[in-house]
């Protein structure tokens, strides 16, 4: 055994190991403070930074799982899988009825759009009715001609009466007009749980499009990447809702749409009392948007953050770097909640895919949007039975825009 792996079983056996919801504090053997593994046994020790190799910490939380035991030749590695507790219960019972209640939830979603008004020409499809299949279509993952079986279902199921065409979904997700109506569909699905998160967490991920790039890549023999648009979210990380999104192009910023993620969870009714993001969001416009409706955030700062920027703005700001400073194993017991919004992307990818099939702009933002509404309505069955919640869209102000024509 080497050095380090002599003191790691030494900190193990003198059980100087913390675990936590997202990782493990590992008490310092030569100092005051700990310092913090992750799942993937990496510190954020000077040792391990500065060699990329296995310190006397992650050593420790090994020796603390039984990764590695003390055996008559040695120490012999075992691989432990590492996992949570889960509901089983509630979760084979949301798992085998969701098809069935996403239908019945999606039908009372969709009756707080407003019909618009018509006063001459033909009968229009009906506004509610045209957003249900198109929904129920993201959701299915089928194509426009294969999902129009799912809509003759829901006619016999009374869930709408007529059943459309098969591009009416391709229609009506071409819409610029829809995409208030779906940002407001988001938010009511979030409604049922306001009582339950107070904790939230921010991040951006890429959905890749079926577009390629410009002409001039073909033509001059360029690599060809596929166009992908960014979806910045903000999730409850009790039960990774999402409350508030915005979709945006492949390259944009992620720090300025924290304030408007922050804002949409607020004004949707939620409390937000600690907000986590990554270092990608760290600045004082940021810690003081959180500030403003009561929040604590728990946002990294860089390696090259000193903390002497002066003036009002950064009075938080400041506050916060030296919290960050002093107390970083508090700050991490924080700040790791975020880990759940990076849960909630891979599930979004997982159970609906990461590729929009829309090939015009407008249409690919709806079309995530409406995997986004999909994917709540999935957190809504589960915690139905792991909760006992009982959605009433009907309590939530109108979802539509009456001036949709």
């Amino acid at each position: 055994m080497e050095m380090r792996q002599i003191r790691g079983l030494e900190i193990a056996r003198q059980k100087q190991v913390k675990p936590t919801e997202n990782g493990w504090f590992v008490k310092s053997q030569s100092g005051a403070g700990s310092y913090r593994v992750d799942e993937l046994f990496n510190c954020n020790c000077p040792d391990s930074q500065k060699r990329q190799a296995t310190c006397k910490h992650a050593f420790a939380v090994r020796y603390f799982l039984q990764v590695e035991k003390e055996t008559a030749t040695g120490v012999q590695v075992e691989k432990v899988r590492i996992t949570y507790k889960q509901a089983w219960k509630a979760y084979d019972a949301a798992q085998t009825q969701e098809i069935k209640l996403f239908d019945e939830l999606l039908k009372d979603l969709v009756q707080g759009i407003d019909e618009p008004a018509q006063a001459f020409g033909r009968p229009r499809l009906s506004l509610r009715e045209t957003a249900f299949c198109s929904i129920q279509k993201v959701y299915s993952q089928l194509s426009c001609r294969r999902a129009v079986s799912l809509f003759g279902n829901a006619v016999e199921r009374q869930q709408i009466t007529h059943k459309p065409h098969f591009s009416a979904t391709s229609r009506l997700l071409n819409r610029p007009e829809i995409t208030p109506i779906l940002h407001e569909l988001i938010r009511v699905t979030a409604a049922p749980l306001i009582g339950v998160e107070t904790d939230f967490a921010v991040d951006s991920s890429g959905f890749r499009t079926t577009c390629f790039g410009a002409y001039a890549e073909q033509k001059y023999a360029l690599n060809r990447d596929h166009k992908f648009i960014k979806a910045h979210a903000i999730v409850g990380v009790k039960t990774n809702i999402i409350t508030g999104v915005e979709v945006l192009e492949g390259n944009s910023a992620d720090c300025p749409q924290l304030p408007v993620l922050v804002e949409k969870t607020a004004n949707g009714g939620f409390t937000v009392k600690e907000l986590s993001a990554d270092k990608a969001y760290n600045s004082a416009d940021n810690y003081n948007a959180v500030a403003a409706i009561g929040g604590q955030a728990y946002i990294p700062f860089k390696e090259n953050a000193t903390g002497q920027s002066h003036g009002l703005k950064y009075r938080l700001w400041r506050k916060a770097f030296h919290y960050f400073q002093l107390n970083s194993q508090e700050f991490y017991e924080h700040y790791h909640k975020r880990s759940n919004i990076e849960t909630t992307f891979g599930a979004v990818k997982k159970k609906f895919g990461d590729t929009l099939k829309s090939k015009n702009p407008k249409a690919q933002e709806n079309e995530l949007l409406c995997k986004l509404i999909a994917y709540n309505i999935t957190v809504l069955i589960h915690e139905m039975h792991e909760l006992g919640i009982k959605p009433d869209f009907s309590s939530q102000s109108p979802a539509g825009v009456a001036n949709v024509a």
